[in-house]
């Protein structure tokens, strides 16, 4: 039985760079935070590559559960530090916000990369992309309050 989704997971090479942009400019909150050293057989056939070691943080907003994880072996050398959004994988992360203008405003005064302004998507809100700080696109939206009443 399905109980939902838990968490999406983002690999970063730099985990102190990706917390400040999710913790300290979205506003998300650590839930719990660790790491593993390389030996952990477990961790190692998981995730199909011997000798894995890494840091990693679990972030919260709401409902939704964020991890960011930084190996530190083996050391991956591809960066995609301006993927499209229509590549095959998984396009973006995407969080509801209310005023998205202020915080869109924030974020760009805060060294955010964007996409464009905030584009207005009639009944479907208000929505804009960012960058995080490894190039992976942070969709930001704000949804009219008749959307919550419709949801109930």
């Amino acid at each position: 039985m399905l109980r939902g989704l838990h968490r999406t997971v983002v690999s970063t090479p730099d985990l102190d760079r990706a917390l400040h942009f999710y913790r300290d400019l979205i506003g998300m909150k650590v839930i719990t935070k660790g790491s593993w050293d390389a030996g952990w057989e477990s961790a190692d056939t998981l995730i199909g590559r011997p000798g894995t070691a890494a840091r990693w943080v679990m972030l919260s907003a709401g409902n939704s559960n964020l991890e960011i994880v930084q190996y530190e072996s083996p050391h991956s050398p591809v960066e995609h530090s301006r993927r499209p959004v229509n590549d095959h994988g998984i396009s973006r992360v995407c969080f509801e916000v209310v005023d998205i203008h202020v915080m869109h405003k924030n974020l760009r005064n805060a060294g955010v990369r964007f996409d464009s302004e905030p584009q207005d998507q009639g009944e479907f809100g208000t929505a804009v992309y960012a960058r995080d700080p490894d190039g992976n696109i942070v969709e930001l939206v704000e949804y009219p309050d008749r959307y919550h009443e419709e949801a109930l």
